[in-house]
């Protein structure tokens, strides 16, 4: 039964990004994206990570898509009823998608994966905090200092200049 639904899922994922990247609209394409990434915190959920999904929806669907939005509201036209998302490298984005994706499935299929004992883990929160502050606790810093710089210099972008 839980094999059944994690290929719903799998499938739901797969096809809602299918949409991200063909929609017409941008508009579609990020309420599809939005389904994508609900779609990918469910598969958190199927592998036991549940700060991860709960991170996943509140940080991606929660501010990310928000802002996304947002933007695309706020940048274009409002006389223009439909906001077109054309572009002329459609087709070759597409092949290159489908090169990653012939690539990733044939190093999945070529991996000696290691079978391991099952284990099973009731909650993911305190070795996270455990590791994030111990054995990554400079990656995690430097992302901080990365992701403050990024806020400054956008703030730097956005502001008019006198």
């Amino acid at each position: 039964m839980g094999e059944n639904i994690f290929l719903l899922v799998s499938i739901f994922v797969f096809a809602s990004a299918f949409w991200v990247v063909f929609s017409p609209s941008l508009v579609h394409s990020a309420v599809s994206l939005m389904f994508t990434l609900f779609g990918v915190a469910g598969l958190y959920v199927f592998l036991y990570a549940d700060f991860i999904a709960g991170t996943q929806v509140v940080i991606y669907v929660g501010g990310i898509l928000v802002l996304i939005i947002f933007g695309v509201m706020l940048t274009n036209r409002i006389d223009k009823s439909s906001i077109a998302a054309s572009s002329q490298n459609q087709f070759v984005g597409g092949l290159a998608s489908v090169a990653i994706f012939i690539l990733l499935v044939s190093i999945i299929y070529n991996t000696n994966w290691h079978d391991g004992t099952n284990q099973i883990v009731e909650n993911t929160t305190p070795v996270l905090g455990k590791m994030l502050l111990t054995d990554y606790l400079l990656p995690f810093e430097i992302a901080s200092i990365l992701l403050l710089a990024s806020l400054i210099g956008a703030a730097l972008l956005a502001r008019k200049l006198r």
